[in-house]
């Protein structure tokens, strides 16, 4: 089975807004600390690669719509 990307967008959204809620959570006194900044750099990471995905499912999209 193969999976579209569409589908990839939406499992790397979700997974930096789990990021981004744990490093929330993490963040007890400040938000300068390790844990914090990583769980940070990550769910911006999801974010980017979500982007991605959505802009490539929609190039796939229109492509097979010019056909």
């Amino acid at each position: 089975m193969k999976l579209s990307p569409r589908t990839f967008g939406i499992v790397y959204f979700l997974l930096g807004i789990l990021f981004t809620y744990v490093a929330i959570l993490s963040a007890d006194e400040t938000i300068w600390n390790f844990l914090t900044l990583l769980l940070a750099f990550f769910a911006t990471l999801d974010f980017g690669v979500s982007i991605r995905m959505f802009i490539i499912h929609f190039k796939i999209k229109k492509q097979k719509k010019k056909k």
